[in-house]
């Protein structure tokens, strides 16, 4: 039996106004993001990856409610929290936590350690006094700190140990879902490594659902089970991450693997090279939006709005050059 659907979200549009002129009149808007669905299982790791302002953090924030959505459906558990205010959002904070890419301006410098990673405990009103000592030096515990360390300020830790306070800090109130934002891309590589580690083990043990967002292809492959692929504030393609790295099948998803180092030096991967700059999300191009820098794009591409559809068992793909039920490798080149 599959495991319950954790977070669910239908259709999810973010946009953010262009204003001008004096009187600051809306002339456009930014589409951040703008028509995302998926859905995170109990135990799942879903990696959104994608090259810088595709839109794959504005939908970690929007889905924790950190900024609201324009359109669409979030539902966390069973309850639809699309257009709760702060108030009534309150108590599903718990179940659904964030880690953030900065470790250290995410921490407050006046607070100690220890206060850091009670807060939520306490705000929650989960435990007091002693006890919620108790659990703050069992979370210290957990994700490889001394509890001694919980008298200490946020400047007396490495980036990797203060990382590892924000991951304590997530777990304080037993969430269930945790968007986890670049944690680990302003850290060393051997240090990378070590936090996912912990992340994968705490999974393991607590069956957390991880909505995890990065630029890296090499921690997608380290972390994640599926992997959705964004370009422009849309899902391009939505796989399993097996899949998706042996067999591509939209183009920008082999563009990005292409350009993916590869740590055996004597395997020759071709270089995929796109054409151009990523276009504004704030004037996407018409039809599918990848058409112009795509060296397989034919007149269609520039009319028709490609959806994400299945074309094989749980790879989803927009690209109106691959039909459901196909198993050829390859696309052929355009010809122009």
């Amino acid at each position: 039996m599959s495991e319950p659907v954790k977070l669910e979200v239908t259709d999810l549009v973010k946009h953010f106004p262009v204003r001008a002129g004096l009187l600051q009149r809306q002339v456009g808007a930014v589409r951040a993001v703008d028509g995302v669905s998926f859905k995170l299982r109990r135990g799942e790791t879903l990696g959104v990856v994608g090259e810088s302002g595709c839109g794959k953090s504005t939908v970690g924030r929007t889905v924790m409610k950190l900024l609201e959505p324009s359109a669409g459906r979030i539902v966390l558990g069973k309850a639809d929290i699309t257009s709760l205010g702060r108030q009534a959002m309150w108590p599903h904070r718990r179940n659904i936590q964030m880690v953030f890419q900065d470790p250290f301006s995410s921490l407050n410098p006046r607070m100690s350690a220890g206060d850091i990673v009670g807060e939520p405990i306490r705000n929650f009103g989960l435990a007091k006094g002693s006890e919620r000592e108790q659990q703050v030096a069992a979370l210290f515990d957990r994700v490889g700190l001394r509890p001694e360390a919980m008298r200490k300020y946020p400047h007396e830790f490495s980036g990797g140990q203060r990382q590892r306070l924000g991951i304590a800090k997530a777990l304080a109130v037993n969430p269930e879902v945790i968007v986890a934002d670049e944690p680990v891309s302003a850290l060393d590589v051997s240090v990378q490594a070590q936090v996912l580690n912990l992340m994968i083990d705490l999974q393991e043990e607590l069956r957390l659902a991880y909505l995890f967002i990065s630029h890296d292809l090499a921690v997608m492959r380290h972390i994640s089970h599926r992997i959705a692929v964004m370009y422009l504030g849309r899902i391009v393609e939505l796989a399993p991450k097996e899949a998706l790295f042996e067999q591509p099948l939209h183009p920008y998803t082999e563009a990005l693997l292409s350009a993916a180092p590869v740590p055996n030096p004597r395997i020759k991967k071709q270089r995929i090279i796109l054409q151009g700059d990523v276009p504004s999300p704030s004037k996407p191009p018409s039809g599918c939006h990848f058409h112009t820098r795509c060296p397989y794009a034919i007149a269609r591409c520039k009319t028709e709005d490609p959806k994400l559809r299945e074309i094989r068992p749980g790879h989803f793909a927009a690209c109106i050059r691959r039909e459901p039920g196909e198993t050829q490798p390859a696309l052929a080149p355009a010809q122009h």
